[in-house]
């Protein structure tokens, strides 16, 4: 049975009960009217799928044009309304002309029961692609719009470094190159293929994004290229791979080092040839991705140890940029900190958090081996844990290395000073302990803060 609502609209009633009974098993809801008046009145109620008019209908007061008339009234509705004309004495010309205003079929009386049955089932097929064509496209601007809300984007800088990424982003991002990014893991290589998207002739679709990390040997195969139903135990129903889903866009294949041999091999046969075949079928589907990898991988060093494809390699890197390491572009660290504590203070409603010059010290200084992530996470637990508007350098709880200065040399204040930071966070800003510790009165503590701006 359709699951839809079909409206009859027929002023002649015998006709209409007809056609009721002919449908009454067919299709779930079923709403007729015998009169043009009412017609507005169910469009302003019901959310109609397929309407079956009478030419005819309403002819008397639209000058012998009723039908195409209320065809109109009905699109200017719905325009995705499947609409089905009823002609009598086999008028063609006026159902033709019908078909043109936007009607998708007609039928003619007296009407013929499998005619009827097979008319509105296909004009059901044609209402339910379209309405799954416009929920797509909602999902899709709210997909947009969520990428576009979640703060991730990619930040530009003022290091040499990350000015060189940028120069060769702008550069690759109107081509259809193929862009190997490398970096540690941390480093922003997924926001460096957003931006290169973002800025690309593709931007107006969603870039489409695979972590091969994650995926086993079993299931990369179906994920990457899609199957057919009865392709395997859990294959239900068709379905279209990571390839099908981004033509017309572009593919990110994260961690593509972390590939088999075995399935290496296969997506070097669909970059070649630009087509795939979905398991369980031997039909090449065409497709037109821009293809971004991105590895923490010493791709190199892996082909010449045999575990990565020469081939595959040289076709994935007609262009290659390197992110920086946090540590090679501390220029960037105050600009990158400010940005993820506009982001958590908002998140957290905590509005006019601010850093301390020590704090912003303290950041820069250290080596972040987890790179930007490690940032933004040690940004945000401060911003959860503060107490103050100001976000001191005991806010941060900070692991790994940490470099004296640029120079790798420290003057005697700048050792006291730390000393006395240290000592602070050690006892949780006790003055009284840390003076004991440290030797010293809670005065000369309290004058030794005041001098090294240690709030």
């Amino acid at each position: 049975m359709i699951e839809s609502t079909l409206l009859i609209a027929d002023t002649n009633r015998s006709d209409l009960n007809l056609i009721r009974s002919i449908l009454k098993n067919e299709v779930r809801n079923i709403v007729s009217v015998a009169s043009p008046g009412r017609i507005n009145e169910v469009l302003g109620k019901t959310v109609i799928d397929i309407v079956l008019l009478d030419l005819d209908f309403g002819a008397e007061v639209q000058n012998g044009n009723g039908g195409i008339f209320w065809l109109r009234e009905i699109l200017k509705s719905d325009p995705g309304t499947s609409v089905i004309m009823i002609t009598a004495n086999g008028n063609i010309e006026h159902a033709v002309k019908a078909i043109r205003e936007g009607a998708v079929d007609f039928i003619s009386k007296p009407v013929v029961e499998a005619k009827l049955i097979s008319v509105v089932n296909l004009a059901w097929k044609l209402r339910k692609t379209q309405l799954e064509s416009s929920l797509l496209r909602k999902d899709n601007q709210r997909l947009k719009t969520e990428i576009n809300r979640s703060g991730e984007k990619l930040i530009r800088g003022a290091s040499p470094t990350m000015i060189n990424v940028m120069n060769i982003v702008r550069k690759v991002a109107l081509t259809d190159a193929n862009v190997l990014i490398t970096g540690e893991n941390g480093t922003g290589k997924e926001l460096v293929a957003k931006e290169i998207h973002n800025n690309s002739k593709r931007a107006g679709e969603l870039m489409v994004s695979v972590d091969m990390g994650s995926l086993t040997e079993t299931l990369l195969e179906s994920e990457l290229f899609g199957h057919v139903k009865g392709a395997y135990t859990d294959a239900a129903e068709d379905r279209k791979g990571r390839f099908e889903q981004a033509s017309g866009s572009t593919l990110f294949l994260d961690e593509i080092g972390n590939l088999s041999l075995s399935s290496q091999s296969k997506l070097l046969s669909v970059l070649q040839n630009r087509s795939i075949v979905r398991v369980g079928s031997n039909k090449q589907v065409p497709v037109d991705i821009r293809l971004i990898c991105a590895t923490n991988c010493n791709l190199p060093q892996m082909v010449s140890e045999g575990r990565f494809r020469e081939d595959l390699y040289y076709r994935i890197n007609t262009i290659v940029i390197e992110v920086p390491p946090l540590r090679d572009r501390v220029d960037d660290i105050p600009i990158l900190a400010n940005h993820f504590l506009r982001i958590h203070s908002e998140r957290y409603g905590k509005k006019g958090l601010k850093f301390n010059t020590h704090s912003l010290e303290k950041l820069s200084n250290h080596d972040w081996p987890g790179n930007v992530r490690e940032l933004q996470h040690a940004v945000e637990r401060a911003v959860i844990m503060s107490d103050t508007q100001l976000l001191k350098p005991s806010d941060f709880e900070l692991t790994g290395k940490t470099r004296l200065s640029v120079t790798g040399e420290i003057t005697l204040m700048e050792m006291e000073k730390r000393f006395i930071s240290d000592c602070l966070k050690k006892y949780n800003s006790n003055l009284s302990l840390t003076a004991s510790r440290l030797g010293i009165t809670r005065q000369t503590l309290y004058n030794k803060m005041k001098k090294y701006n240690l709030d």
